[in-house]
């Protein structure tokens, strides 16, 4: 009776622990500006090092969650004020296998910290246009390349 009173409990804590994943994912998505973004979190091996998550655009500031945390905090805090793209470029390598093929890969700086970003194309545009909002009139230095190539 042992045995199944043990499996019975440690089903119980993983049915739990899957219900909070989920309630924390629906929390934090609840209002919309989310997106679907993965984020270089070492560079240690070449093309590796990515981990999945969402962004979510709060005023000035692009929160990223890890995809499978408990953390009701965001990881990585990207505030506009900061943040500028140096380059983009699609998936090489290793890269290929842990992303999707329609990824755009984005080399950035933040507080003079580089980081890699990686987020669908068709969310690049609307990612690039939040980052250069700009009051009517100024001109945006957050970008470094206009000319870029067609990723």
């Amino acid at each position: 009776m042992e045995i199944v009173e043990g499996i019975g409990i440690g089903l119980a804590v993983f049915v739990v622990a899957v219900l909070i994943l989920f309630l924390r994912r629906a929390l934090v998505t609840r209002t919309g500006g989310t997106i679907r973004l993965h984020v270089r979190v070492s560079t240690l091996l070449d093309g590796r090092g990515w981990s999945p998550g969402f962004g979510r655009f709060a005023g000035d500031e692009l929160r990223w969650y890890r995809m499978f945390s408990f953390a009701i905090r965001p990881k990585r805090v990207l505030s506009r004020e900061t943040l500028v793209v140096r380059r983009r470029r699609l998936p090489e390598g290793q890269e290929r296998f842990s992303m999707p093929a329609d990824w755009v890969i984005l080399s950035c700086t933040s507080q003079q910290t580089p980081i890699e970003i990686a987020m669908e194309r068709s969310t690049v545009t609307g990612f690039l246009s939040w980052l250069e909002a700009a009051p009517p009139g100024a001109v945006s230095p957050r970008l470094a390349h206009q000319d870029w190539p067609a990723a």
